[in-house]
C-alpha cells in the first residue's frame, strides 16, 4: 500500500513539475519577443534594488497597514513551504516526518513556529478578502479587475487559507496519534498552535483521524502543486517575477527619457547637411518609430507586464485618472500582458507568428488613454516592483505620432513650429529676440 502511494506521490509531482516549468518556458520566450536592452551595468545598484524592493518590499510601507499584512502573507507563506521539502522526501521515501528523529525536541519549536506563521497567513488572507469584497478599497474595485482579475485574487486568498487550515488540522490529528502511541506517529514536543485545536478531534476513533490526517496531508500537498502551476496563469507569478524585475529595472532617473538614435539623427542632418553620411552608408531604421505592437517592445518592458501585482496602486496614484480620464496605468500593464499572451498563443499554434490584424495600440489601448497621460512618473514611483507603465506609453505614443500622425492639432501646431523654427512658437528665430529691442526702447 505504501508503495502504491509512493508512486502515485512521484508521478503526481513529476507531472506538477513538468507542466509549471513548460508554461514558464513559454513565458521566458514571449517575453524574449521584445526588442534587446542592455540592463547589466552597475550589478551592485542591482543587487541593491534586488533586496530592497522585493526582499525587503521597500515601497509596500508607503501603506502601513497592508504592507504588514502582505509581509506577513508573503514571510509566512514561503516559509511555511519550507516544509514541502519534508513533505515531498516523505511522500517520495515513504516515512512520516522524516526530519523529526534528526532535530529532536528543535523539531516541534520548527513547526511551532511555522504555525505562528500559517496564523497569520491565515487571518492576513481573511483581511484582504474583507477589503476586497466587503470595503471596497478603490483600487482594488475599479473596472479593468471585473471578471477575471478580481476572481484570480480571490481564488488565491482562498486557497492560502485553505492550506493553511488544511496544516494546521493535519499537525493536531497527528499530535492525538502521537499521544495515542500510533504506530510510525514520533512522539514530538507540543505543536504551540495545533497542539491546542486537538479537542476538536479527541472524540474520533484512530482510524478516524489517520483518515483525516491522511487526506489533509494529500490535499496540503496536492494542493501546493496545484498552486505552483496555477501561478503562471496567475497575476501572483509577480511571487517570482518580482526578483528579476527589480534586479533590471532602469537605473537612469525617472523622467529621463530615452532617445531615438535615427530621430536624432534625422534632426542634426537637417540643420548640418554636411554631416549626413552618403545614402550607401546610411543604414534604414531596423524597428518602427515607438511602438505599434508587443514585439515592438523592449524585453524589460513585456517582463515588467508579467511582474504587474495588479494591487493598483499607480492607478491610484495617478492624476489622470483621479480626474475622471480614461488613463489606468494598472490596465496598460494588464493590457500588454493580455496581448502578449495572445501573440504567444499564436505562435503555439502557427510555429511562428502570423499576422492576427490586431495590435497593442488601437485593439488593447486606446489613443484616449495615451493621451490622457501627463508623463509624471507617478505611476513609476508608486510601483512596489519598479514597473514602469510611463515607458510602454511614451513608445505606443511616439508610434501614433511619427508612424500614424495620430496627433491632436494643438501638437502638431507644435511640432510645425519646432521644424520651422526650432521653437515651440509662432516666431522665426530672426525674431525671436525682438523683446529685447522693444524692452531697450521703453
Amino acid at each position: 500500500m505504501h508503495l502504491i502511494q509512493q508512486i502515485f506521490f512521484i508521478i503526481c509531482a513529476g507531472v506538477a513539475i513538468y507542466l509549471f516549468a513548460k508554461k514558464v518556458g513559454s513565458i521566458r520566450r514571449n517575453i524574449l519577443l521584445g526588442r534587446d536592452e542592455d540592463l547589466n551595468d552597475n550589478p551592485g545598484a542591482r543587487w541593491k534594488n534586488m533586496t530592497l524592493l522585493a526582499l525587503g518590499q521597500k515601497k509596500m510601507f508607503k501603506k502601513p497597514v497592508p504592507a504588514l499584512l502582505h509581509i506577513a502573507v508573503y514571510v509566512g507563506f514561503i516559509i511555511i513551504n519550507a516544509e514541502v521539502a519534508e513533505i515531498i522526501l516523505d511522500g517520495i521515501l515513504g516515512k512520516h516526518r522524516l526530519f523529526a528523529p534528526f532535530l529532536g525536541p528543535v523539531y516541534g519549536y520548527l513547526i511551532g513556529f511555522f504555525e505562528i506563521l500559517a496564523v497569520l497567513v491565515l487571518v492576513s488572507c481573511a483581511i484582504f478578502l474583507i477589503r476586497r469584497n466587503i470595503l471596497h478599497v478603490r483600487r482594488l474595485w475599479m473596472k479593468e479587475l471585473n471578471g477575471w482579475p478580481k476572481s484570480d485574487a480571490n481564488y488565491i486568498l482562498i486557497t492560502e487559507i485553505v492550506l493553511m487550515s488544511l496544516l494546521l488540522t493535519m499537525n493536531a490529528a497527528d499530535q492525538i496519534l502521537q499521544a495515542r502511541g500510533v504506530e510510525h506517529y514520533l512522539a514530538t514536543s507540543p505543536f504551540w498552535v495545533s497542539s491546542h485545536l486537538t479537542g476538536l478531534f479527541d472524540g474520533m476513533s484512530t482510524g478516524a483521524l489517520i483518515a483525516l490526517e491522511r487526506t489533509c496531508w494529500w490535499l496540503h500537498i496536492v494542493g501546493i502543486l496545484a498552486f505552483l502551476n496555477y501561478l503562471p496563469y496567475s497575476k501572483h507569478f509577480h511571487i517570482i517575477l518580482a526578483f528579476p524585475n527589480a534586479y533590471y529595472t532602469r537605473l537612469i532617473p525617472q523622467g529621463e527619457m530615452k532617445n531615438m538614435k535615427d530621430i536624432q539623427n534625422e534632426v542634426l542632418y537637417m540643420m548640418q547637411p554636411e554631416l549626413a553620411p552618403p545614402p550607401a552608408e546610411g543604414a534604414p531604421a531596423q524597428h518602427r518609430f515607438g511602438a505599434k505592437d508587443v514585439q515592438d517592445l523592449s524585453w524589460k518592458n513585456l517582463l515588467d507586464a508579467y511582474s504587474c501585482t495588479e494591487c493598483g496602486r499607480c492607478t491610484s496614484s495617478c492624476p489622470a485618472n483621479l480626474t475622471g480620464k480614461a488613463l489606468s496605468p494598472r490596465k496598460i500593464m494588464m493590457d500588454t500582458r493580455d496581448r502578449l499572451e495572445e501573440v504567444g498563443r499564436n505562435i503555439d499554434k502557427n510555429k511562428e507568428f502570423q499576422d492576427d490584424g490586431k495590435s497593442l495600440v488601437h485593439d488593447y489601448i486606446t489613443v484616449e488613454e495615451l493621451r490622457a497621460c501627463t508623463t509624471c512618473n507617478a505611476c513609476v514611483e508608486a510601483c512596489p516592483v519598479g514597473i514602469e507603465p510611463l515607458s510602454i506609453i511614451n513608445q505606443l505614443r511616439r508610434y501614433l505620432v511619427m508612424e500614424e500622425s495620430n496627433s491632436p492639432q494643438e501638437w502638431n501646431l507644435m511640432f510645425s513650429n519646432i521644424e520651422n523654427n526650432m521653437a515651440p512658437w509662432k516666431f522665426s528665430p530672426d525674431e525671436r529676440d525682438r523683446w529685447a529691442e522693444e524692452m531697450g526702447a521703453s
